[in-house]
């Protein structure tokens, strides 16, 4: 990718973002804890980081308002809809990849 100018290569990695970002909406079989502790982060944590970005740069985006672009709807109601409590087997492998 060294030979991609840096507009084309933002372009590409947005694309790829928006892609994820569907990917994940259309697996609500898949638990955030499922993805917490094979990948080492969930869809809270691609919100949160999407709202660092525009605090970054200065951008007027709420913790809810940047939940909402990655869930497609509010986060209430993707927990209500599709969230189910986590096994206890789930929990103690995400406390041992927690290193606790």
């Amino acid at each position: 990718m060294s030979e991609i100018d840096e507009k084309t290569r933002i372009e590409l990695e947005a694309a790829v973002y928006r892609r994820l970002v569907e990917h994940l909406r259309g697996r609500t079989d898949v638990q955030n804890i499922d993805l917490m502790n094979l990948a080492g982060f969930c869809r809270n944590c691609l919100s949160n980081w999407l709202k660092d970005a525009a605090d970054a740069k200065g951008v007027a985006l709420t913790k809810d308002e940047s939940r909402e672009a990655v869930y497609g709807m509010s986060y209430e109601e993707f927990k209500s809809r599709y969230q189910n409590e986590a096994s206890a087997a789930q929990k103690a492998a995400f406390d041992k990849s927690q290193g606790h």
